[in-house]
């Protein structure tokens, strides 16, 4: 499937049926595997023969998903977690331990963001948050010798803000250290971040893979271009013998292209056990088989929507990367040329109360803890996904009080406007 299409990969990539087999990808829903002698099973647990053993560390369903999403973002190994936010603390954790440090965009969805500010802290990793705007020179200014990831967000939520992922890269791998990206927003379909120089993508695959509400997941995909063993002194965990698997080094044994998801998989999985469920994997590749057809309606209603919103005297900003007036236009063309996604956040005159009375009106969008779905919905950031920062961090991230982050479904675009045209009045 290399050389193939997106639309043909959304369909076709990860499972090939044989001669008699189901033609859809089978629900492997079992827990536990067979085998006929211990020796047999012995060589799994030694990390000696693939297969499976038990579902919380893999499942044949999970991994014929993960494969086809390996294959749309141009990686050479994925994994499937049981939600995005658990997919990128894997990402994180992979690479960390106490005493290290993240260098990571203060532009990211707000529960990331208290991942690595509060949780990991506790866990001793500290965090440098910088700008996205930041310039090379700054952006070096926060790695210091224990930093090991550098994070951000392709399209930011619900800032909306464009990641520069060239100048991220360049200036991650100038320090030794893997650049991550999640990829959520844009999906594969609107920008492939490894092709950019990103080392390892995430997605919460709860939002436009799935994109019906139905099935909460999370997935990493690993570029296998990032040289562990040219730094093995800052990753440890990769470059020298795991002592719960024999002595194993996986980065001799599985090399570039496997070692980062296979050290996720055996470790990370095996004892935090954030597995997608079968049935959730299912799901969510039902939703990949037409995610190239639905990601440009996504555009083109969310560019309506945000052209209608800017001519409103109600409103005080609109933050779209399709507009020309936005501030990350320029980059959007480089990295965004089919478009970003239908997220569209605006301010609206009036400040918080504004934006609550605006979304009592609304009829056809819905107030959901939810976003990049076939319905259109809508939130205010800073009393629900992001309540848990202060004004000034919410300032800082882009995303002030009054702020109103709508997620433009599959409906008309017509019908959308007329709903909000009717809230403002």
């Amino acid at each position: 499937m290399e050389n193939k299409k997106i639309g043909t990969k959304c369909v076709q990539a990860g499972y090939r049926p044989g001669n008699g087999e189901p033609r859809q990808v089978p629900i492997i829903q079992s827990t536990t595997f067979k085998y006929d002698t211990s020796e047999d099973m012995g060589k799994l647990f030694d990390l000696e023969a693939s297969g499976y053993f038990y579902t919380r560390l893999q499942n044949p369903t999970n991994d014929y998903v993960a494969a086809k999403l390996a294959a749309l973002e141009g990686g050479t190994a994925a994994m499937l977690t049981s939600s995005g936010q658990a997919a990128n603390f894997f990402a994180l954790f992979n690479v960390c331990e106490c005493g290290s440090h993240i260098v990571a965009s203060s532009s990211i969805y707000g529960g990331t963001f208290n991942l690595i500010a509060v949780t990991m802290a506790k866990m001793g990793i500290e965090v440098t948050f910088v700008s996205p705007d930041a310039s090379e020179e700054e952006l070096n200014a926060a790695f210091k010798d224990n930093t090991r990831a550098m994070f951000g967000e392709t399209i930011a939520n619900p800032a909306l803000t464009v990641l520069d992922i060239e100048k991220f890269a360049k200036v991650a791998h100038a320090h030794g250290v893997p650049l991550i990206v999640d990829n959520t927003f844009p999906t594969p379909v609107n920008c492939r971040p490894i092709e950019w120089g990103a080392d390892i993508v995430t997605h919460s695959t709860t939002k436009y893979m799935d994109g019906h509400g139905a099935a909460v997941g999370g997935a990493i995909i690993d570029s296998g271009k990032f040289d562990w063993m040219a730094h093995a002194d800052k990753f440890p965990g990769l470059t020298q013998p795991d002592d719960s698997y024999h002595g194993i080094v996986y980065a001799e044994k599985f090399g570039k292209e496997g070692a980062f998801i296979t050290k996720c998989t055996a470790q990370l999985m095996r004892d935090f056990g954030c597995i997608q469920s079968p049935q959730n994997a299912f799901i969510l590749n039902l939703g990949l088989e037409s995610l190239h057809v639905r990601m440009p309606k996504h555009v083109e209603n969310g560019l309506a929507v945000a052209q209608f919103l800017e001519k409103q005297p109600q409103v005080k900003k609109v933050s779209y990367p399709g507009l020309e007036s936005d501030k990350y236009y320029e980059l959007a063309k480089k990295y965004l040329p089919k478009g970003g996604c239908g997220v569209v956040s605006f301010e609206l005159e009036g400040g918080r109360a504004a934006a609550e009375s605006f979304m009592k009106k609304l009829r056809l969008c819905a107030i959901e803890t939810h976003v990049a779905d076939a319905r259109s919905c809508c939130l205010n950031p800073a009393t629900s996904t992001h309540r848990q920062l202060t004004d000034e961090q919410l300032e800082a991230a882009g995303i002030p009080a009054g702020l109103i982050r709508i997620s433009c479904g599959l409906e008309d675009k017509e019908d959308l406007i007329a709903d909000i045209q009717n809230a403002l009045s």
